[in-house]
């Protein structure tokens, strides 16, 4: 039979066995995830957005689509990151469809040739957005696809983004209208 000193100092090392296994448990999915730049924008104006991987090993090929609200977001452009090619290696990127369907940019893909997959973490793609109406977009990643070198599914995890855009306010126009006015005045009253 355990003591009770004994039993305590086992159940504590079970505990802290358990809490520094847990943590290594969750982190060994890679991560895709969306970075903004700017994180809000104004209708007119453009956000980028760079779709990245992080702890991933022998990354070799890649798809994925990207779920956003038309009302507020049109896509502009699309173009390779340097993750797939950091080594100087061959690789092939592209967009299927970028416009035909509203709120989605379907099938962006990125392939290495002939070499062994990518570690580590990195830009696989680069998104740039019109912002066209006022209000809240979440970009979700779906239908996406990680394969190794060996063509094995990498298990990935899917990060989300929200994005605010909001319309340029009028009273700084406004503001900046009177400001001249007023200054005009002054001159004019210095003048005669």
């Amino acid at each position: 039979m355990l003591s009770l000193k004994k039993w305590k100092y086992q159940a504590g090392a079970a505990l802290l066995a358990a809490a520094f296994a847990a943590p290594s448990a969750y982190a060994a999915d890679p991560v895709l995830s969306i970075v903004a730049t700017p994180s809000s924008g104004v209708v007119g104006s453009t956000i980028d957005l760079d779709i990245r991987i992080a702890g991933v090993t022998d990354l070799y090929g890649y798809n994925f689509s990207l779920l956003f609200n038309p009302a507020y977001l049109q896509v502009a452009g699309s173009s390779e990151g340097a993750f797939l090619g950091a080594d100087g290696g061959a690789t092939d990127f592209g967009v299927a469809d970028a416009t035909g369907t509203p709120g989605l940019v379907s099938y962006v893909y990125g392939t290495r040739f002939g070499a062994a997959g990518m570690s580590g973490g990195g830009s696989l793609a680069h998104l740039k957005f019109n912002v066209v109406g006022a209000g809240t977009s979440t970009l979700s990643f779906t239908d996406a696809l990680f394969l190794n070198s060996k063509l094995a599914d990498i298990t990935t995890q899917l990060g989300t983004q929200t994005l605010v855009t909001s319309v340029p306010e009028p009273s700084a126009y406004l503001m900046l209208g009177v400001g001249l006015v007023g200054l005009a005045a002054l001159r004019r009253r210095k003048a005669g």
